[in-house]
Formats: structure tokens, C-alpha cells, sequence
């Protein structure tokens, strides 16, 4: 059946990606017009939740290189959102970052709204799917992500 033209249409990896699209789109432009690219807002949230977190845990969590999160990280540390702190392993080469107080109030009020957008996302499926759809993907990423 792979041979099949529709194969694409329930084909995994599609699906995760066209739900993504359809799904975020909306919350997308509410994090844009706070005047946020996504990735901050995702690089943000990942520390407001994590706490102090390597470049490649970031690009990890986030999806995105490395080279691109160097990038971002520069940015945000020019605008005063995140700061670098040293690794508690003792290696003085590597370093961490966290978010300060001025990226934790902005992503902070980010994340409430994306909690209410997800939850009216959810809604539509009702607690038993949404829960089963969250184990899911969490076992996905447990399963085929790295280490």
C-alpha cells in the first residue's frame, strides 16, 4: 500500500506536521503580535519551565538547530530576556541560560494565553482523547527521540 497515492494522506510524520500547522497557526499570530518571533516564545518557555537550560537541550526542545538558537540566544540577551549562567557539572566552558524577571512576566502571560488556546483545542475532543492523544505523542518522542 505505501505505493498508493494516498499514502501520504495517513501517512504519520504528515499528519503531526499538517495538525501542527492547522493547530498553532492561530496562537501563532497572538505570540507575534506581542511582538515575539514563535522560536523566542518557545526558547522562552522552555526556560520559564525548565530552568537553566544548554544551547542544545534549547534547539532539542525547541525543534531548531543550534546554530540557530546561538543566534536567537545573542538576541535575547541583548534585549535582557534570557542571561547566561555557569553549568552546575563544574566545566567552566559550558554555560546555561536562563530567563530573567522582564522574559519570565512576558512569557508567563504568553503561556496563560496558550493554555486557554489549548484548552479550547482540546475541548473538542473531550478529556479521554485529549489525555490519549498527549500520552501518545509523549511516548513518541520518548521512543524516537535522542538518548
Amino acid at each position: 500500500m505505501t505505493g498508493s497515492p494516498s499514502f501520504i494522506n495517513g501517512y504519520l510524520p504528515a499528519l503531526l506536521g499538517q495538525a501542527w500547522l492547522v493547530v498553532s497557526s492561530e496562537f501563532h499570530s497572538v505570540v507575534e503580535s506581542r511582538g515575539l518571533s514563535v522560536l523566542e516564545w518557545r526558547v522562552l518557555s522552555v526556560l520559564e519551565g525548565n530552568g537553566p537550560t544548554s544551547v542544545s537541550e534549547l534547539a532539542l526542545k525547541t525543534v531548531s538547530k543550534q546554530p540557530t538558537i546561538t543566534r536567537l540566544l545573542h538576541r535575547l540577551e541583548h534585549q535582557k530576556q534570557v542571561e547566561r549562567c555557569p553549568d552546575n557539572g563544574g566545566d567552566r566552558r559550558l554555560s546555561r541560560v536562563r530567563v530573567t524577571v522582564t522574559g519570565k512576566k512576558l512569557v508567563q502571560e504568553l503561556n496563560a494565553e496558550a493554555a486557554r488556546f489549548e484548552t479550547s483545542v482540546l475541548a473538542q475532543l473531550g478529556e479521554e482523547r485529549s489525555q490519549m492523544l498527549k500520552a501518545t505523542l509523549c511516548t513518541l518522542i520518548e521512543r524516537y527521540g535522542p538518548g
